[in-house]
Order: C-alpha cells, then sequence, then structure tokens
C-alpha cells in the first residue's frame, strides 16, 4: 500500500490510532487526527473534516457502523479501514525469510487473550520472535499492530482480533485462524448475532494452512466448514470430549490428535500429552477449567498448523502462566473449617465467560460476585445453567436490575446481597465482606461479574486488582494465623 501523499483521517486517537498516524506520517502520509477528547488532535468534530480532500477514513472500533461520519465517508466512496486492515496493507519484508511476516489470527467471544498468549509462547519457545499484537490490551505503542507489521525483525505475529476491528477489515489472508467460540456479545453495535459472527467469520476466509474451530459450537463449525481457504488448508475441530475425525481433543485424561495437525488420524490417534501436566489448566483438585482447557488445544493447534515442533510447543504449554484477572487466585484464607479460596477472573465480562468460569467449581462451592454495566444483556439462562454451582452471590454495579431478576426468577432460593452502588471507592471492599460472610472451608469466593466494569471501575483489570486487594484484606482479618 502506498500512502504517500493521500490523506488519511483518523477516527478516534487512543494507542491504535496514534501508532498508525505515526507510521502513515513517516511514509508520507497527510494524516488529520479527530478526537474530542485529546488535546492534540488536529480536529475536535467530525464536522469539520473537508470530505472531499480525504483519501482514506480508519475508524477507531468505538465508532460503530452507523456513526454519521462513517456513513457520509462511505456514502462518498471512501474506504473505511480498521487498523488491522492498515497494518496488513502496510507490512514490510522480514530481515531473515525476506517475505512478510506471517500472521496467526484468534477471534471469539471469549479466550482470546489466552488463546493469543498461549500461541505467542510457544512459537516463542520455538526460536521465533512472535510477539501478540492486535486487539490485547497494551500501553506499548510500539506493541500496536500497526508497528509490528512494520518491524521487519518480527517471524510471525500472534494477532487478537476483535468482532469491531473485524468489521472494517476485508483482505487478511492468514497463515493460521482460529475461532474460540460464538455467543451474543455487542450485537447493538453489529445489528444483530448474524452480523456479528459473518465478520468474527471474516479470519478464516483465504487462510492458508490451518483453520481452527470449536468443534462443540454448532455455528463455528458452520462457519469454519463453509469458509472459502487457500488450497490445501486443513480444517481442525477442537472438543474438551473425546476427538472424531478432524479433531484434537480430550480422551482418558489425555491430548488426542485426530486431525492430522500432530500426526495423528482417525484411523491412528495420536496421544499428545496427559493433561495433568499442565497445571495451569486445572483446579488445585485436579479439575479442569474447561475454558483454559480449550484456549489450550485451539493454541496448540495453531502452532503445530504453522510448523512447531511438538515436544517444545508442549514443553512450552507446561510452563505457561495465564494473563492476570483470568480464573487467578489471589488470596486464601485459612479458617476453623478449611480453607476459602478467593478467585479473580474479572476478564469474564459477558455470561458466556461467567459461565465458563463457574463451571469450573464443584456444586453449591461458589460465593459469587457479579453485576456491572449489562449492556443490555440478561442473565436468566446463567443463573438458571449454574445454580447447582452458586451457593450465594454478591451483586455489585450501577445496573443491578438485570441480575437481581435473574436471581428472582431462576433461582429465588439462592441468597443475595446487593451492594448500595453510591460509593465507587469502597464497593469492591463491601463486596468482599459481604462475600465472605457466606463463605465456609472450601469455598470459593469467585469475582467473574458477566458484565464490564466501566460503570465502577477504570477497566476490568483494575477492578479485578481491586478484588485481590480486598481479599487479601479480608484472609489477613478472618483467617487463622
Amino acid at each position: 500500500m502506498q500512502v504517500a501523499g493521500t490523506t488519511v483521517v483518523i477516527a478516534g486517537l487512543g494507542v491504535s490510532g496514534t501508532s498508525l498516524a505515526q507510521v502513515l506520517r513517516e511514509r508520507g502520509a497527510h494524516v488529520i487526527g479527530v478526537d474530542e477528547r485529546k488535546p492534540e488532535a488536529d480536529l475536535k468534530s467530525f464536522d469539520e473534516v473537508d470530505w472531499q480532500n480525504v483519501d482514506y477514513v480508519m475508524a477507531s472500533p468505538v465508532f460503530n457502523p452507523r456513526t454519521p461520519f462513517i456513513v457520509e465517508a462511505q456514502r462518498r466512496g471512501i474506504p473505511v479501514m480498521s487498523e488491522v486492515e492498515f497494518a496488513w496493507r502496510l507490512r514490510v519484508d522480514n530481515v531473515r525469510t525476506g517475505k512478510p511476516a506471517p500472521w496467526i489470527g484468534i477471534t471469539g467471544t471469549n479466550g482470546k487473550t489466552s488463546t493469543t498468549e498461549m500461541t505467542s509462547a510457544m512459537l516463542t519457545a520455538c526460536g521465533l520472535d512472535a510477539p501478540t499484537a492486535g486487539n490485547i490490551a497494551s500501553g506499548d505503542m510500539s506493541m500496536s499492530l500497526s508497528r509490528c507489521a512494520t518491524n521487519p525483525e518480527h517471524d510471525v505475529l500472534c494477532v487478537e482480533l476483535s468482532s469491531f476491528q473485524l468489521h472494517f477489515t476485508d483482505s487478511l489472508e492468514l497463515e493460521c485462524a482460529a475461532i474460540t467460540n460464538i455467543a451474543d456479545d455487542h450485537l447493538d453495535w453489529h445489528g444483530g448475532r448474524e452480523r456479528y459472527a459473518a465478520d468474527k467469520a471474516k479470519v478464516f476466509h483465504r487462510a492458508r494452512k490451518v483453520v481452527v474451530y470449536n468443534a462443540q459450537d454448532a455455528q463455528v463449525t458452520a462457519l469454519a466448514l463453509a469458509a472459502e481457504t487457500a488450497e490445501g488448508c486443513r480444517k481442525v475441530g477442537f472438543t474438551l470430549e473425546p476427538p472424531e475425525a478432524g479433531q484434537i481433543g480430550i480422551a482418558d485424561g489425555w491430548i488426542v490428535d485426530k486431525s492430522g495437525v500432530a500426526g495423528g488420524s482417525a484411523e491412528s490417534p495420536r496421544r499428545l500429552a496427559p493433561i495433568r501436566e499442565f497445571t495451569h489448566l486445572a483446579e488445585p483438585d485436579g479439575s479442569l477449567y474447561p475454558h483454559l482447557v480449550a484456549d489450550a488445544l485451539t493454541a496448540l493447534a495453531l502452532v503445530l498448523g504453522h510448523g512447531a515442533d511438538l515436544d517444545t510447543a508442549l514443553a512450552a504449554l507446561r510452563e505457561f502462566k495465564p494473563g492476570g484477572h483470568r480464573i487467578q487466585t489471589v488470596a486464601e484464607a485459612k479458617l476453623a473449617d478449611g480453607t476459602v479460596r478467593f478467585v479473580d477472573d474479572s476478564k469474564a465480562t459477558n455470561a458466556h465467560a461467567a459461565h465458563a468460569s463457574l463451571s469450573s467449581f464443584p456444586a453449591k462451592s461458589v460465593i459469587w460476585i457479579a453485576g456491572g454495566l449489562a449492556k443490555g444483556s440478561r442473565f436468566e439462562d446463567l443463573v438458571k445453567n449454574q445454580a447447582h454451582t452458586i451457593k450465594a452471590a454478591v451483586i455489585i454495579g450501577r445496573d443491578q436490575a438485570p441480575m437481581i431478576e435473574a436471581f428472582a426468577s431462576q433461582a429465588p432460593e439462592i441468597p443475595t446481597t446487593v451492594i448500595d452502588p453510591t460509593d465507587n471507592a469502597t464497593v469492591m471492599d463491601r463486596a468482599v465482606e459481604a462475600a465472605g460472610n457466606y463463605a465456609a472451608g472450601g469455598d470459593v469466593v469467585l469475582m467473574a461479574p458477566a458484565c464490564a466494569s466501566m460503570d465502577q471501575f477504570v477497566s476490568y483489570a483494575d477492578r479485578g486488582n481491586r478484588f485481590a486487594k480486598a481479599a487479601k484484606t479480608w484472609s489477613e482479618v478472618h483467617g487463622l494465623h
């Protein structure tokens, strides 16, 4: 893509927009940054844009496709593209191969970040410069996707892709691609579930080596089987059940390949490793975290599809530690009748992710801290399906009605405490204190809110950090010493 002499409007000057603006200016483009909240922006309003002289628009994910300036640009025939699309078109050759670094792309409603991090860790262990990039939250401008794509030192990019980014992305040809799952999320932005799924499915189009799909998700499976990929591209399903032909899964406590990606087949399955060796995928009692196992299978299939050494990849996966705020034990309190654990899964920002988190624990063992910014979601199905796991619930957030109504209609027998939302500074301390009042030895206080965090916290990370701090304080006060 030649951008010298062109005029590009950057809509939104977050990390990705600011980074792309720098990259484009270095290549001779005239960049107009528009952001009403940033003092460094060239313009504060899209009403000030001279559309007659604009060649391209980069839209931040904060703007949905029906935003007036996007509609106006498209009406004028001006291409509207994501940072991902720009980064793909601006790629440079790798210093060792003389060709652009291939991309491994991961999308899905949940599990994207863990899968991307595992993929990067395994490829790095194999001696490749393989950073994570894309939708993974980072304040490091040098690790933005546009910077990574134009860095000749990188051998392969492990790219987390959101549905927002994919909507305005059309020319990707990923080497390996995965969809972890699809559940209702961001439907208001996309205009419905089918459009949301269609944007996710873009990762599969023209994939070269392997597409990895959730074989236990009917919609993802259908998208994978219908995808028009490059000739010879392998399609690998992952499952938490014993795998069928073309799949990688779990059988008799082992990771088993019947897809060919690790040398196994339907006629001659290959057992790769006992799942118990991967301690980050299981509870201390050995019971598995289903969603982390699924992420690990996805990442393993991706790196093997890329051509990674199996033994090296498995060794790296054994050593992998999940990032913060994903099913992370942050405190333990020893009581007279046993130990109470406090588990931070603040990254569970929707019902699908919270369901996966709750499913990791035994019956009636969880005191669940839930709630936040519901984004129009309902939680009746979640509460009904996980009522057998939940011992009690503590409801936080300013948008409490959907969670309260779900418990009232689906599990009125479960005791709940509703936290007064008026004081953001103390909300988590009060929530943890209330949860501790329900806890006994062997229980888990799980903060997997099923909601976004911005109503009371800076981010899901801030929410998780404040939970960890409150949990440690509670443990010090109430635990035996």
